[in-house]
């Protein structure tokens, strides 16, 4: 009977760690798209409610470089907890950016019938650290 936990267990592990995985590869593909200028191929990885709302490549290439520097030319990236929260997958996500500052941010994940997709990014408020 412990085999048939332990091997279920494991089962369970190596397809979150599979999920973890392909999530983690669609946002790094997004990065890579934006470090490359490739707004059509960055937009591509937006879940549909996401390319409905900014309609065209353009828009949402503007829309990030603007009010997400450090998702258009990151630089060291580092996955954190990937969560279920109120039915969707939430990956956390630290970026570190050019000038070598610290972003902590949220990338809400859904899965389609052709894989997973970026439905919102969140910038996560910096901790207060002041004396």
């Amino acid at each position: 009977m412990k085999f048939i936990i332990t091997a279920i267990f494991l089962s369970f592990a190596a397809a979150a760690n599979a999920q973890d995985a392909e999530i983690q590869g669609v946002i790094d593909q997004q990065f890579e798209a934006f470090k490359a200028d490739d707004v059509d191929e960055a937009f591509s990885f937006a879940s549909p409610n996401i390319q409905r709302l900014f309609r065209t490549p353009e828009m949402f290439g503007m829309m990030v470089q603007r009010g997400y520097p450090m998702v258009w030319r990151p630089g060291d990236v580092r996955y954190l907890a990937l969560e279920e929260r109120d039915g969707q997958l939430v990956q956390r996500v630290l970026i570190t950016d050019a000038r070598g500052a610290v972003h902590a941010l949220e990338y809400t994940m859904i899965e389609g019938a052709d894989g997973w997709r970026i439905d919102g990014v969140v910038l996560l408020p910096a901790p207060d650290v002041a004396a």
